[in-house]
């Protein structure tokens, strides 16, 4: 018995296992250690064995990729569709050891779909929008898309098309669709990033909700024009101002630095800022503005007497001396029944007014005088009370392509030694005369069409002169020119089929007429009167339906008529 005993024991001895381990680590073992480690455990000194540190540091690693693993096999029907050949397993030794998975920058920078990116960004301001450009190749690419920077832009400025603003003292809008460059909204916001921002009300918005507008420190918001225009002379930023949409009533806006002010509004932009006085000009320019800019707002002086005498002093833009603004796509009015709606007055006032609209003013529309000078092109200048343009004692501007139309009195008028360059403008449709020009006033007048005046064409009277060359000259309803009352201008145009005659001097009148194609007139082409003394040479007058020249004058105050072709 004890025998059998002795001899059942020693297999049991022999064969006795090693204890078992817990379930969850065989199955650890089995699912995440490589076979060569298991089979290394397994084997003498396995109780010192390094490779359990190495094992237990790369489980981990192995279980923060299995989450990445299922999201990516469930976004795609195949994990090797999305990433290609599957990693292989880290491979220990003694020396090296190599990362498994694919990490998730490679999915977020190379697998996550585009519209899934594009969501993500469309929750960035612009200048987290530039540094997820500056990760890859392909975040650059999308960040710079369209329709990101759109909202992003329209959410700042308003614009409904780009501003491009290239250099100082020019804005222009555009259609992106026809712009060379691929993302127009992007350049525009570049260009225009520094500017300050008049909103009524915004500004404390702005600078209470911090959180929202992290990114945009750099902007400044006001709530009126002049406490813009006090951070200008504070030096907080460099002039760039935005008024948006709104009515500002009443502001003290005086302006002697270069500043830049622009209105900023969707749509057409003028209609929506309005800018508005009802004591005082709404704008006064004054020494030190050389490089000032207004442009895209409606300008208005509106006050509650219209017709109060001391009001001959305001205006809505007030230009003094020795400065040169430009006021560039302006809507401006007056309601006032004295004074002028823009004045330009004093030595050294050299404006630029281009693409504005002054219309609709109870007096004088543009007043330039006492030396005044400026540049003013492509304006439209219509239905005023007094005449569209005002230019005397010395004024000398230059008046390029401008519309002036539809006037309650005459179109331009010189006088008082006014001067002046009138080019290629369209005048018509005026109550009286297009163009009138009196007491020693000695305008420029070339390639400008002068049409369809209720009363005349050009009125030269009391003295006046002027150059009248290569002008249109037709459809008056009485003389195409009346040269009268000792003025002597020059006259060297087409004009034709007027409801009168072509030219009538009469009572003193002079001037040189030379070269003209007068024809298809209702009367004489040329009506000479009592004591005038014309000039007539190298002149064709035909197909009127009168006398070609008809002289009422004593033959000898006709120095000379050379008539080149007659019809009567």
């Amino acid at each position: 018995m004890n025998s059998v005993r002795a001899t059942s024991r020693r297999p049991r001895r022999v064969s006795r296992p090693r204890p078992v381990q817990p379930e969850r680590n065989n199955q650890e073992r089995d699912e995440d250690v490589p076979a060569d480690m298991v089979a290394e455990e397994s084997g003498p000194g396995a109780q010192n064995s390094p490779y359990q540190l190495r094992r237990k540091s790369l489980l981990p690693k192995r279980t923060a990729a299995c989450p990445a693993k299922t999201n990516m096999e469930g976004a795609s029907t195949s994990a090797t569709e999305d990433f290609g050949h599957r990693a292989k397993r880290a491979r220990v030794s003694g020396k090296s050891q190599d990362l498994t998975a694919a990490p998730a920058e490679h999915y977020l920078e190379e697998k996550l779909p585009d519209e899934v990116v594009l969501k993500i960004f469309s929750y960035l301001l612009e200048q987290d929008l530039c540094r997820a450009a500056c990760v890859c190749k392909r975040f650059s690419e999308l960040a710079n898309d369209p329709i990101l920077w759109k909202r992003l832009y329209m959410d700042v400025f308003e614009y409904t098309r780009p501003m491009m603003h290239p250099e100082a003292g020019k804005f222009f809008q555009i259609n992106p669709e026809e712009y060379e460059q691929p993302n127009p909204w992007k350049e525009s916001f570049q260009q225009l990033y520094k500017g300050a921002h008049v909103k009524t009300g915004f500004a404390e918005h702005f600078y209470s909700n911090p959180a929202r507008y992290k990114g945009r420190e750099n902007m400044l918001y006001y709530d009126t024009i002049e406490d813009a225009l006090g951070g200008v002379q504070e030096a907080h930023f460099d002039g760039l101002i935005f008024v948006h949409s709104g009515v500002y009533t009443d502001e003290w806006i005086y302006i002697e630095s270069p500043i830049t002010m622009i209105g900023a509004a969707p749509g057409k932009v003028a209609d929506k800022v309005i800018i508005e006085n009802t004591r005082d000009s709404t704008f006064v320019f004054m020494e030190g503005s050389e490089d000032a800019y207004v442009g895209y707002m409606t300008i208005k002086f509106n006050p509650d007497d219209k017709s109060a005498q001391h009001h001959n002093a305001h205006h809505c833009l007030e230009i003094t001396v020795n400065c040169s603004p430009s006021i560039d796509h302006c809507i401006i009015r007056s309601t006032c029944t004295v004074g002028s709606a823009v004045c330009v007055s004093g030595q050294g006032a050299c404006p630029t007014i281009k693409h504005c609209n002054i219309s609709d003013c109870e007096n004088v529309g543009l007043y330039i005088t006492d030396h005044a000078q400026g540049i003013y092109e492509d304006n439209e200048i219509s239905n005023n009370a007094l005449a569209g343009i005002w230019v005397k004692n010395h004024g000398n501007p230059i008046i390029r392509r401008n519309h002036i139309h539809h006037g309650r009195d005459v179109g331009v008028f010189t006088f008082d030694h006014g001067m002046g360059y009138f080019e290629s403008c369209n005048i018509h449709r005026n109550r009286i005369a297009g163009f009138e020009v009196k007491a020693y006033a000695n305008p420029t007048v070339v390639r400008c069409e002068i049409h369809h005046g209720q009363t005349g064409g050009i009125y030269v009277h009391e003295k006046g002169r002027g150059q009248f060359i290569e002008n249109k000259i037709y459809a008056n309803n009485f003389a195409g020119v009346w040269i009268t009352s000792n003025s002597d201008p020059t006259i060297r145009n087409k004009i034709h089929d007027g409801r009168d005659g072509g030219i009538c001097i009469f009572n003193g009148g002079r001037g040189l007429l030379e070269e003209n194609d007068i024809f298809r007139n209702a009367q004489a082409g040329v009506l000479i009167s009592t004591n005038s003394h014309p000039v007539l040479r190298k002149n064709r007058i035909f197909d009127g339906f009168a006398a070609g020249a008809l002289c009422n004058s004593r033959k000898q105050d006709i120095i000379s008529i050379n008539v080149g072709q007659l019809a009567g």
